[in-house]
């Protein structure tokens, strides 16, 4: 089959990350595959892989999107789409309308609906709901991330029949990405404890929280924490390590091309969001075989780690209870073994057969021999 798979920005984030691994999947499987990206954010570099014939459009926004994508549908004819951001989604939607393109078409939501639409009317999130609206009868599937997310959406749209497909977080060339060496002299000697957060420097990802709690955590072991990651927050962050005299316990690592090795030679990570869709850097930790401990927000921790049954849920902006969820996990570690079943969903086989279920396709009929 020839399958398009779109996301509207690239850098080293959950939803282009995993739209690139879905299409890289989709490749292996034998189907033709257009990687369409909107632009390549600022700061970052991508090399398409060889398996996928990649558009770059260069475009400074989603909606001058429309007409390439119009131009794409009409010409190109794909038999599948697969859109991942309510933004997109809604101009992927309207381009199969344009274009008249007979397309299947999934459109995936990441992030709570709550964020993005509102019920103020003539506001710019009125309207864009109005538009999701007008056009989402054209979506042949229409997922979210996690059965939280899915809740939402069915209270925001009532009449859309949305469902839970999760991201591909495992698969091959992840396993490849974990066995790189990595040359951090904390992760070489182990002489002490290493946790490990990453994603970025931005307030709703808490990590002032995660700063104050090994503040505490020190006081009790000898830890140490590394985050993996830039944004706007960095020099607020260094201030606070700083301010608690922890430069020789917390660093701040920085923008890191690959995340796994770091997560491969780590013991605990630590997720401190305030919100989340559905945290893919949890699942690829674990699947590195660290022990979690992730904050109870909204959406996705916990049905990540079924209840705490996978890892150590604390609370949302409480640094004594991220601690606490530390300190416990230096003393009782998450077994592989058990890690390994808690990722099963996310892992590419089971992750395409739903997409495909969902489409009405069939993995097996449609899968080319290698």
């Amino acid at each position: 089959m020839k399958i398009a798979v779109i996301t509207p920005v690239f850098a080293l984030a959950g939803v282009p990350l995993a739209q690139v691994r879905l299409a890289r999947s989709l490749a292996a499987r034998g189907h033709t595959v257009d990687l369409m990206i909107g632009r390549v954010l600022a700061g970052y570099s991508f090399t398409p892989p060889e398996s996928l014939n990649t558009r770059i459009f260069k475009q400074p926004n989603v909606r001058s999107l429309l007409w390439p994508l119009v131009q794409y549908l009409w010409s190109e004819k794909p038999e599948v789409v697969f859109s991942a951001e309510d933004h997109l989604n809604t101009i992927v939607l309207a381009a199969a309308v344009l274009s008249g393109s007979r397309a299947k078409i999934t459109c995936s939501s990441r992030v709570t609906p709550f964020d993005t639409y509102s019920n103020r009317k003539f506001s710019k999130r009125w309207i864009l709901k109005q538009s999701a609206r007008a056009v989402m009868r054209r979506a042949d599937a229409l997922t979210c991330v996690s059965q939280d997310m899915v809740k939402q959406y069915q209270t925001v749209f009532k009449e859309a029949p949305y469902t839970c497909v999760y991201n591909i977080v495992s698969d091959d060339a992840s396993a490849l990405r974990m066995q790189e060496a990595v040359d951090h002299p904390w992760l070489l000697s182990k002489d002490i404890p290493v946790v490990v957060a990453a994603g970025r420097l931005a307030p709703w990802k808490g990590f002032a929280d995660l700063i104050e709690a090994m503040a505490l955590v020190c006081a009790h072991r000898p830890v140490r924490l590394l985050i993996l990651g830039d944004g706007p927050l960095r020099t607020d962050l260094q201030q606070r390590i700083a301010g608690h005299g922890l430069e020789h316990a917390v660093q701040l690592q920085g923008y890191v091309e690959n995340p796994l090795k770091y997560f491969a030679q780590a013991d605990i990570f630590a997720l401190s969001s305030h919100v989340e869709g559905l945290p893919n850097v949890l699942v690829e930790a674990m699947m590195c075989g660290c022990t979690p401990v992730a904050t109870d927000c909204p959406t996705g921790p916990r049905e990540v780690l079924e209840n705490g049954r996978y890892g150590y849920l604390v609370k949302p902006r409480d640094p004594r209870s991220i601690a606490d969820g530390i300190l416990k996990a230096l003393d009782c570690r998450i077994p592989k073994e058990h890690l390994d079943a808690a990722i099963r969903p996310f892992e590419e086989d089971a992750v395409i057969a739903r997409h495909f279920e969902l489409l009405g396709l069939s993995e097996h009929t449609h899968r080319v021999p290698a």
